[in-house]
């Protein structure tokens, strides 16, 4: 239907920014729709149920309930569920589009909105809810008129039983007259009647005597011009009158009668007497009225079948598709003249999912139904997923006849949905990984200082170079923890401005170098117009080199590895079909090669911390989860596109804007003067951090406490606060940790110094720390020279 000024459809318009009520409300005034706005959910709830709008536009964000609970809460009120949603989002999340669904909107429209979308969409399914309605008020009326009907048609079958002993005694009469006998005499314009006149028409025989114009008083006012037209023509040419008309009931009502007459002459030829019959046709017109609705409704059906977005289906027992809607020829590609009288099978599935289709058939004859997912193929070879729903339709004889299937596409709700679960395991994952790497940075940071401790003790030349094999050793331990905080995104870097074309050139020069000349290296870079990215170039070569190393050993006989870069942006269309994506400008940097490939059961897990392919010893599993940490703290996404022996493309793509400017500057070493007996508290829950950080700081001319957790360092703060200089404190403690100790501390003494200890802290945890008061910042595991510079720089500041 097309939707006008004169049909006032109601739309509740949901936000809490003014603004955006008003720009809505008027856009939809103009175009003719009543108009309702709420600026909460609970308002929204409340004018729902009494207004009962036609449609909602909800916006995701709202003071108190979100949009979420307000869909999830109107969907489970008999009296507002069939009203459909709209989320109106800014798309900032794509878990949004997921959860929405899930929670009953039919439909999404980001922001900023586009008046001509929001009109297109409102139209539709404002339009399937008004048919879906007149489709449910018009089969209710069918269910009333059939019954009505069978009522009529039994009333029939009784009349006409007590008609047949009227029959037999009045036979030839009844043949002639029908229901109602008439014997009208033109010169005294007087009519006779007999028959069952009170049962037709509710008149006793007194109250319809009149001749002519009593008659002519029960007809249809409507009818009476065409009445008279058909008497008068009649009387001029003597033939047969018969005539269908609406009559008068007692009740008030017409009913519908068939009037057949004949002309009776006189001796001298003139129209004398006109005798005839009426019976009452009202039942018959009542039933040709219903079949000419019910095939109109059929018609109407038939379009919504075409008009949903659907794809609905019959085929018959042996697959052969017998009908094909508007639908099908949208999600398929196949327009209907082109499939029927084919094998769904055959058009359809590809061989390998052809399985699933014998258990289907088998759940039919069984139980007459059957729904689930499955994997089908486009014409143009694509594989989409649906949600199928197939019914068995019965013959009358109550034996099989055909197969309604009705098909949905969830292609790109069950990306998404292995998209949202792959980044929930990863987080997880990453989880784990970061607690791990604290712990490991906990134990690594008494080793790094016990070590510079020992070289100033032992100064003879054995044993320097035990330790400086210990401090390689230990160093090499802190970088496999740097990859695996990586991994959980908590490393720390060096961001500035890149360009693409010198950092792909740096790898060039070193692959070349290192890999067998059996490996062909192409890079394919645009010469000018390349975007320029915003990142840590250690940790983007570490990526591309890792990519390279794996594409190499993929190709152990040679073969052709490529780097590329070129600029790309991520549309609507496509942020929705990858969740780490997100609308705007990035650089694509691909390194590909014609490998082994990596086979569908494994590639879902090539991310995962210390999952590999490779022989033992030869990969430890931390090169791809370093990877995709590193893209990840870049604000990046990765893809993976893969064939079994043809070869494997990671694309990367890193965004061109440059949400954060962290232009760090890196302390440098230098040689500080000893401290000068100033008192510094120790606050760690690890024995041995405690131990070596005391003497440490001791054997440079400082004072120590310790304590071992928050509570026992605001009990040793409040005694020594006048003496402290500074607070040396770990941020993740049992118990307390350091930002609550922090925080209580801060209120003893608002201008307390301190340096925060973490091992496991990113950029904007850090920022975080120090909007809280911490002075600076170490992460584990630290060199005593790291920690002399940081607590001078941080007493010399006021």
């Amino acid at each position: 239907m097309n939707l006008n000024k004169n049909e006032k459809n109601v739309i509740l318009i949901v936000d809490d920014l003014p603004n955006n009520l008003k720009i809505l409300f008027d856009f939809l005034e103009d175009y003719g729709f009543k108009v309702l706005v709420a600026e909460d959910g609970e308002s929204a709830i409340e004018i729902a149920e009494n207004a009962s709008p036609d449609l909602i536009l909800l916006d995701i964000l709202l003071p108190g309930i979100d949009g979420f609970e307000t869909c999830k809460l109107l969907n489970s009120n008999p009296a507002t569920q069939d009203i459909p949603v709209i989320f109106i989002t800014a798309l900032i999340d794509k878990l949004d589009i997921v959860k929405g669904l899930n929670v009953g909107a039919v439909d999404y429209i980001t922001k900023p909105l586009e008046h001509q979308e929001v009109l297109a969409r409102v139209n539709t399914h404002l339009r399937l809810r008004n048919l879906t309605k007149k489709l449910t008020e018009q089969n209710e009326r069918l269910e009333i008129e059939i019954f009505e009907r069978q009522q009529v048609e039994e009333k029939l079958r009784n009349h006409s039983a007590a008609l047949g002993e009227w029959k037999n005694r009045y036979q030839a009469l009844i043949q002639a007259s029908g229901q109602i006998l008439y014997d009208w005499n033109l010169d005294t314009n007087d009519i006779q009647y007999g028959g069952n006149v009170e049962q037709i028409l509710g008149y006793s025989m007194p109250e319809i005597l009149g001749g002519f114009n009593r008659w002519l008083e029960l007809v249809h006012p409507e009818d009476r011009n065409f009445f008279n037209e058909e008497i008068n023509r009649v009387l001029s040419t003597k033939e047969r009158f018969h005539l269908e008309f609406r009559v008068s009931h007692k009740d008030g009502t017409y009913i519908t009668v068939e009037n057949n007459g004949y002309i009776f002459l006189d001796s001298t030829g003139k129209v004398a007497r006109m005798a005839g019959f009426v019976i009452d046709i009202s039942d018959r017109q009542a039933a040709l009225r219903d079949r000419l609705q019910a095939e109109q409704k059929i018609r109407e059906q038939a379009a919504l079948l075409d008009i949903t977005t659907d794809a609905i289906l019959v085929q018959d027992l042996g697959n052969e598709i017998q009908f094909w809607n508007k639908g099908s020829e949208r999600l398929y590609g196949w327009m209907a003249e082109e499939v029927l009288g084919k094998n769904a099978n055959q058009l359809l599935y590809q061989k390998q999912n052809l399985r699933q289709l014998k258990n289907i058939q088998k759940t039919l004859g069984e139980n007459g139904l059957w729904q689930g997912e499955l994997r089908q193929v486009t014409k143009q070879g694509q594989e989409i997923i649906v949600a199928s729903r197939w019914t068995l339709v019965n013959h009358d004889r109550d034996q099989a006849k055909s197969i309604l299937i009705v098909n949905s596409d969830i292609t790109e709700k069950k990306q998404l949905e292995a998209q949202f679960l792959r980044a929930q395991r990863m987080e997880s994952l990453g989880t784990l990984a970061s607690g791990i790497a604290h712990d490991l940075n906990n134990a690594l940071t008494p080793m790094m200082m016990t070590v510079q401790l020992l070289e100033a003790k032992l100064p003879d030349e054995k044993s320097q170079q035990w330790l400086a094999i210990m401090e390689t050793n230990v160093k090499r331990a802190a970088d496999l923890v740097k990859q695996v905080l990586w991994f959980s995104r908590g490393s720390v870097g060096n961001f500035k401005t890149l360009q693409v074309r010198d950092l792909i050139s740096e790898i060039e020069n070193i692959i070349k170098q290192t890999f067998s000349r059996a490996i062909e290296i192409h890079i394919d870079i645009p010469t000018q117009n390349l975007w320029n990215i915003f990142g840590d170039i250690t940790q983007l070569h570490q990526v591309l080199m890792n990519l390279c190393i794996n594409a190499r050993d993929a190709m152990p006989h040679g073969g052709i590895l490529r780097i590329s870069a070129k600029n790309f942006w991520v549309d609507s269309h496509y942020a929705r079909m990858n969740i780490d994506a997100k609308m705007g400008s990035y650089v694509m940097i691909a390194v590909s090669d014609t490998g082994t490939g990596i086979s569908r059961e494994i590639v879902d897990r090539i991310f995962e911390p210390f999952f590999t392919t490779k022989e033992l010893g030869k990969g430890t599993g931390l090169g791809l989860s370093t990877v995709l940490g590193i893209i990840k703290s870049h604000s990046g996404f990765i893809n993976v596109v893969t064939e079994v022996g043809k070869g494997t493309e990671f694309q990367i793509c890193l965004p061109v804007t440059q949400a954060m400017e962290t232009d760090s500057k890196l302390l440098q070493e230098r040689k500080l003067p000893p401290g000068n007996g100033e008192l510094i508290l120790v606050v760690d829950d690890e024995d041995s951090i405690r131990e070596i950080t005391k003497t440490w700081l001791e054997q440079n001319g400082y004072k120590v406490v310790v304590a071992n957790d928050g509570m026992d360092a605001i009990a040793l703060y409040t005694k020594y606060e006048q003496e402290i200089s500074v607070v040396l404190i770990d941020m993740m403690m049992p118990g307390m940790d350091g930002l609550t100790t922090i925080t209580i501390l801060k209120k003893i003494n608002p201008d307390i110094k301190i340096i925060g200890v973490s091992g496991l802290a990113s950029n904007h945890k850090m920022l975080k720390m120090l909007g809280n008061g911490v002075k600076s910042f170490l992460s584990k595991p630290y060199t005593s020279g790291d920690l002399l510079i940081n607590l001078q720089m941080v007493i010399a500041t006021k």
